[in-house]
């Protein structure tokens, strides 16, 4: 540490000077000015007074004033201690320095930031006592980690033992940007305002081209694609995109088929159909901004907080160019992927929610070492290659290994490294379950008899 840190901080009468080139601060609070200069010649050291005498020293902006600090044993001390470095405080026992570092300005950083708090929310927590110091300026919010912690478990980490953690979780869940996990674009939510402000722009660059605004509707399992249209048809609705994305012309009612015969089958196969219903067709250079927002709201509305935006071509019936989509909710219009609201437990590695699925919050996962199970590749099967197998305990595997291994034609004298990949993946997977009585590696065959070695769990023959 002492190696690594940008100051050391010295306390205590008599403690010795440091001959290191990086800069030190020395605090000796029992001299006098001429005896710091005596004591400390070294051009590295500051003063506690300046030239004019008003007991301020020459220290940057960025660091923390300490005036007059008297808590426990430190005597009217007066330093500078540089912000964003690493500081080493050292001392004989009884210099000070827990009562410097923790009890006053660790004590002194965590009373200004709970001041900041409400009323109400002080109520809550206990009543921290100021320092007995004259000043502390530019002091920020401190984090105390303390040498001994006596709750301790395989979960915990800086960040949990200093509830630093918990700090972390709220900053992302409230504050982070949602990516898609498939495209890898950013998730945002959409309004009319913003949505009208991007189409704005993107139609100024593709030099304003025609626009059908559309929004998707999923059929339900329980009706048809004949009933929804009729549905929509009687709010006003009746243009519809084709599913092939290449016309969006008119489209009439179509006579009801009858409802006897295939209903069940209509209903099934419009149970994954999505219609396309047009809302406006427009440029969105030259259409009043008051007529695209009602429409993009209508839009939203109806399709639930989706909306798509078709490029078309002049053609009769047009044809589609490209697809702008936006989403008001927490979802990615691009890949139809939908995202829970962001939660605290959701970035907690103690939570199932926000837990990693290979290891479970742990950072450690158990697996085979086929390093250690095999590690000598010049050796043959029926030389020993299966470390695990060597031994008295699992002699019945080493001989079974030997038996099946003949009645497949895997060579038993060659050497590891020279078998082919389907021979290896022989002996490890194996060829089906033992009750075949084939050549098995499952661990579900493997109970009566598990392996001692911590490489190979999964390798041993019943």
């Amino acid at each position: 540490m002492l190696l690594d840190c940008s100051r050391d901080l010295q306390l205590g009468p008599g403690a010795p000077i440091s001959q290191r080139s990086r800069p030190v601060i020395d605090a000796l609070p029992s001299m006098d000015p001429l005896q710091w200069r005596n004591a400390c010649p070294e051009s590295g050291c500051a003063s506690p007074v300046s030239a004019d005498g008003d007991g301020m020293t020459d220290a940057p902006r960025d660091a923390i004033r300490v005036r007059g600090a008297r808590q426990n044993n430190l005597k009217s001390l007066d330093l500078d201690i540089p912000l964003n470095e690493l500081i080493v405080v050292t001392g004989v026992s009884g210099s000070g320095k827990s009562s410097l570092v923790f009890d006053t300005l660790y004590a002194e950083g965590q009373r200004r930031y709970v001041e900041t708090f409400s009323p109400y929310a002080r109520q809550f927590l206990d009543r921290m006592d100021k320092p007995q110091v004259e000043s502390i300026a530019g002091i920020p919010p401190a984090i105390a980690i303390d040498q001994t912690n006596p709750v301790r478990t395989s979960r915990s980490t800086v960040g949990t033992m200093t509830e630093l953690n918990d700090h972390l979780k709220l900053l992302f869940a409230r504050a982070a940007q949602l990516h898609c996990s498939h495209c890898g674009k950013p998730v945002r939510r959409d309004t009319a305002e913003s949505i009208y402000r991007d189409v704005h722009e993107r139609a100024r660059a593709a030099a304003d081209p025609r626009l059908l605004l559309t929004f998707p509707v999923p059929v339900p399992a329980n009706f048809t694609v004949e009933e929804v249209r009729e549905l929509l048809g009687r709010q006003g609705y009746t243009r519809f995109l084709e599913p092939n994305d290449a016309a969006a012309a008119p489209r009439t009612r179509e006579p009801e088929a009858p409802r006897r015969a295939g209903r069940r089958r209509r209903r099934a196969a419009a149970a994954a159909a999505i219609l396309e219903v047009v809302q406006d067709r427009l440029r969105a250079g030259s259409a009043e901004r008051a007529r695209v927002l009602e429409s993009l709201e209508a839009a939203l509305r109806v399709g639930r907080g989706r909306v798509n935006l078709h490029v078309v071509d002049d053609s009769d019936p047009p044809r589609l160019l490209e697809s702008w989509r936006y989403s008001s909710e927490l979802h990615c219009p691009d890949c139809d992927l939908a995202y829970p609201l962001p939660s605290p437990s959701a970035f907690s590695f103690n939570s199932p929610l926000g837990a990693c699925e290979s290891c479970r919050g742990f950072g450690r996962t158990i697996g085979i070492d086929y390093g250690l199970v095999i590690p000598d590749e010049t050796r043959t099967l029926r030389g020993g290659a299966i470390k695990p197998w060597q031994t008295k305990s699992y002699a019945e595997c080493q001989q079974d290994l030997e038996k099946f291994a003949k009645l497949r034609g895997i060579p038993l004298d060659t050497p590891w490294r020279e078998l082919s990949a389907e021979a290896r993946r022989w002996v490890i997977e194996g060829e089906g379950a033992w009750s075949r009585k084939v050549w098995c590696t499952c661990a579900c065959c493997c109970h009566a008899t598990a392996p001692t070695h911590p490489a190979a769990p999964a390798m041993a023959h019943a």
